[in-house]
């Protein structure tokens, strides 16, 4: 009794259904579970009685659209109208031809970069087309589609006929709307069977596909076709059967990938910044994002109290502020009342300012700790962050007693307005308070404490200090592991998460999180491995890593992993794995000036390392190589800096 009963209902997320009489004399109606009014048919069946069905997809992209264009007018003064920016915009199509689509609606996959590279689209119906090919079914055609594009292979038709209807896509089908008028020319078809057959096709109706062969096949035959490329020609429309786009579908989709590559080309800091807010609450998403804006050379600055916003906002400069609702405990009332009263009565002048303006109510502590860990307090320069979290007076931190001072500077104010002889803020007598003098953070620490209210690092990075190092002597980056395999490589990373723990033989082992600039990877230490490394696994260490990256022979799955074989402290091995320094410089350089410079520079940085100088020039071209013998130096990151201040290029050997 069971079998076949419907165990619960459903709604589609975009389905509406229309009639031209009231709805209930046609189909039975209920209310879903939040008051909407639902068809109880199922959605083929309501098609079935004479209901048009029509689905109404929501697109985020386009609410993307909307923001970024009204911050576009707010900071530039600029009206754009979505729908009517130019379509042959060269900017534009550069996005698209050098594959940068991160964040451009549709073309995102790497695939898609890929074949946008090769193609070199220069036109939207080349995006039209390119959206419609990668799909499951015509996929395989796309190199034939970009050879056809460049004039690399010749534009063939399996019939003359057909030429007519593919001679956009270069002799290829690739819209639902080319077979509809194709079957209808070869094979008379009429628009009802047409419609059929591309129905079957939009709903992956294979039973129904094989029903038509033979109606295609006959028809065509009897119209005097030959019945070999007809076979062809129906095996590739059978692959439309896996997916395929009508032409109407993949131009709207297009469309929307052209308007949102127009704003990320020509107003990339306010387009940035709406597609930042748009992935706020995805902290993966932020930080791809974040990394996307680098690229672009955009730069993107931390919290502000005094200029971010509820969202990620641009400013005059240019520049990207942090979103403050993106802030780990700092909820959006909090930021509202803070931009508000901001907007109301200008800038927070101070620190104290700010606490004595604050609505405390919607503001406490732990709103004020996540602002400042994530730098949003760094604006006042009064104090550092460590400050504000250290103990004063009986008060367990300088948070706890900046917040009593604003709660009495408030009560005060309120009772002096409303007494006989108030209105003036001087009549209040509250002494200030004053955070107690300390050693601020180290970077690790700050970073580490920003990253666990914003989930990135925004003020720095743990390996800022280390650039020359990882320029010199790191061979790949962790994200890029997968293309050294079974190859010896030497990483750059510190360690983000340290977890100890004890076997059931009572051994020791570890599992740790290492990072670097673009990606992280997770090692197990066991056995000799463990002791030996152990005490360099603390969080927060920079290392410098030689490794195996191979194939683990004791898992199934025989991933690829690093298999350690000396760790140093990162800061060591400039002076330890350096042999001698070569500098590069052009011979128009040498000059009186410049040679006192250099004598200069070796002189207060003497060690044990060899300077090489190798002369370029031009008419030459070739470089005159010296090894100096009256100078050795002591090879550091300052010296490096002195040497790059006045024109001087260093390798280190």
């Amino acid at each position: 009794k069971l079998e076949g009963c419907n165990k619960t209902f459903g709604m589609h997320a975009a389905g509406v259904v229309i009639s031209d009489v009231p709805m209930e004399e046609m189909i039975p109606l209920q209310r879903n579970n939040d008051g909407t009014i639902i068809a109880q048919y199922y959605m083929e069946d309501a098609a079935y009685v004479g209901l048009v069905k029509m689905d109404f997809l929501g697109l985020r992209n386009l609410t993307m659209i909307d923001k970024a264009c009204k911050r576009i007018k707010e900071v530039r003064g600029i009206e754009i109208i979505p729908d009517k920016i130019p379509l042959d915009d060269e900017l534009t199509y550069q996005i698209f031809q050098k594959g940068e689509t991160n964040g451009i609606f549709q073309f995102e996959s790497d695939g898609m970069k890929k074949h946008l590279k090769d193609l070199k689209p220069d036109r939207l119906d080349d995006l039209i087309a390119m959206n419609a090919l990668y799909r499951p079914g015509p996929i395989q055609y796309i190199p034939n589609f970009i050879n056809r594009k460049l004039g690399k292979e010749k534009i063939t038709y399996d019939l003359p006929e057909m030429e007519e209807h593919l001679k956009e896509t270069y002799g290829i089908t690739v819209y639902q709307e080319q077979v509809m008028l194709l079957s209808q020319k070869l094979a008379g078809f009429s628009k009802g069977d047409a419609d059929v057959l591309r129905k079957a096709m939009g709903k992956k109706q294979k039973a129904v596909l094989d029903k038509m062969k033979s109606q295609f096949i006959e028809g065509a035959v009897a119209k005097g076709h030959p019945a070999l490329p007809l076979e062809k020609i129906w095996v590739d429309w059978e692959a439309f059967a896996s997916y395929a786009f009508n032409k109407s579908h993949s131009t709207c989709y297009s469309f929307v990938a052209y308007q949102t590559a127009y704003l990320k080309a020509n107003y990339p800091g306010e387009y940035m910044a709406s597609v930042l807010t748009h992935n706020q609450s995805n902290i993966e998403k932020i930080t791809f994002f974040m990394e996307e804006c680098k690229r672009m050379g955009l730069v993107v600055k931390g919290p502000d109290i005094n200029e971010s916003d509820v969202l990620f906002t641009v400013n005059k400069q240019g520049a990207i502020r942090f979103a403050l609702s993106a802030i780990k405990g700092v909820g959006e009332a909090a930021v509202e009342s803070i931009i508000q009263e901001r907007n109301a009565n200008g800038p927070f002048s101070s620190y104290l300012d700010f606490i004595r303006r604050l609505n405390l109510r919607t503001v406490n502590k732990k709103v004020l700790e996540s602002l400042c860990l994530a730098g949003a307090l760094d604006c006042f320069t009064e104090y550092h962050r460590k400050q504000f979290f250290a103990p004063v007076d009986k008060f367990d931190s300088f948070i706890e007693l900046s917040l009593r001072y604003g709660n009495n500077f408030q009560a005060q104010k309120q009772s002096t307005a409303i007494s006989l002889f108030g209105g003036f803020e001087e009549a209040i007598s509250i002494p200030e308070p004053a955070a107690v003098e300390t050693q601020p953070w180290s970077l690790i620490e700050q970073l580490t404490k920003e990253k666990e209210v914003v989930g990135i690092f925004i003020s720095g990075h743990p390996l800022d200090d280390f650039k020359n190092e990882i320029r010199n002597f790191v061979s790949c980056s962790l994200k890029n592991l997968d293309r050294y395999r079974n190859t010896k490589v030497k990483l750059a990373a510190f360690v983000s998460s340290v977890d100890h723990r004890i076997s059931k033989k009572g051994t020791g082992w570890g599992r740790f999180v290492l990072q670097d600039f673009e990606g992280e990877v997770e090692i197990n230490l066991f056995g000799e491995d463990y002791l030996k490394f152990k005490h360099l696994m603390e969080p927060g260490m920079s290392l410098y890593i030689l490794a195996n990256y191979q194939q683990n022979k004791w898992k199934e799955s025989k991933e690829y992993e690093l298999q350690l074989q000396e760790v140093k402290q990162l800061a060591s091995i400039m002076d330890s794995m350096t042999d001698s320094v070569s500098l590069f410089f052009h011979v128009d350089r040498i000059s009186e000036v410049f040679i006192n410079k250099l004598d200069q520079i070796f002189k207060s940085n003497k060690g044990k390392h060899t300077v090489k100088m190798n002369i370029g020039s031009e008419e030459s071209q070739s470089n005159l190589l010296f090894v100096s013998k009256g100078y050795k130096v002591k090879v550091s990151n300052e010296l490096l800096e002195e040497l790059r201040l006045i024109g001087v290029e260093c390798k280190l050997n």
